[in-house]
C-alpha cells in the first residue's frame, strides 16, 4: 500500500482519539455480530474514551503496553496488550488490536502487534467469531486456534495462541 505510518506508545492525550478508533472499528467490524443497542449508544465513545483514560494512567495498568498507529498525523489504529486476566498462563495476552477497514493491508496492524508484544514472545488473544479475516491475520503472525470458546456480549469468540519460538521471527 505505500502508506507511511508512525507507531508509538501510546499517552493520555490519546484516549479521545483512541476511543474513536476503537468504536469506529466496532461498528465496521461487529455490525451484525453485536448487537446495534450497543454498537449506537450514545454513551459507547464516552465510555470507551474513560476506559483509555484509565488504561493510560491507572498504576492498575502498568504492566499493559498500549500503542496507536497514526497516518499523516491522525489515529488509524491501535492495540493494547498485558498480562492475562485469569493469571493462569504465561503468555502475553493481546487484549485489542483495532486497524480503521481503510488501512487493511498497509502494514499498521503488524506494526502495532509487534509494538506491543514481541514477535518471538509467547502470547494469546480472543478473537471474534467469525471474523475470517483477523483470524487470518493472526495465523499469519504464528497464531492457532486452541480450542476454546467464550460468548460475551452475544458475541462468540475463540482463542488463538503462539507459542514462543526465539529463532523464528513472525
Amino acid at each position: 500500500m505505500g502508506v507511511e505510518l508512525v507507531v508509538r506508545g501510546a499517552e493520555p492525550a490519546d484516549a479521545r482519539g483512541m476511543a474513536r478508533v476503537v468504536v469506529d472499528c466496532w461498528r465496521e467490524t461487529y455490525r451484525g455480530l453485536m448487537s446495534d443497542a450497543t454498537l449506537d449508544h450514545p454513551d459507547l465513545l464516552t465510555r470507551r474514551e474513560q476506559f483509555w483514560n484509565a488504561a493510560l494512567t491507572d498504576p492498575r495498568y502498568s504492566a499493559n503496553t498500549a500503542c496507536v498507529a497514526s497516518h499523516r498525523g491522525s489515529l488509524i489504529g491501535v492495540a493494547m496488550s498485558g498480562p492475562p486476566l485469569d493469571g493462569a498462563d504465561e503468555r502475553r495476552q493481546l487484549y485489542l488490536l483495532y486497524v480503521y477497514a481503510a488501512f487493511h493491508g498497509s502494514g499498521a496492524g503488524s506494526l502495532l502487534l509487534d509494538a506491543v508484544i514481541d514477535p518471538t514472545a509467547a502470547a494469546q488473544l480472543w478473537v471474534a467469531d467469525p471474523n475470517p479475516r483477523a483470524q487470518a491475520f493472526y495465523r499469519k503472525h504464528g497464531f492457532v486456534q486452541d480450542g476454546a470458546v467464550r460468548i460475551e456480549e452475544g458475541v462468540r469468540s475463540i482463542r488463538m495462541i503462539r507459542e514462543a519460538d526465539p529463532a523464528k521471527p513472525f
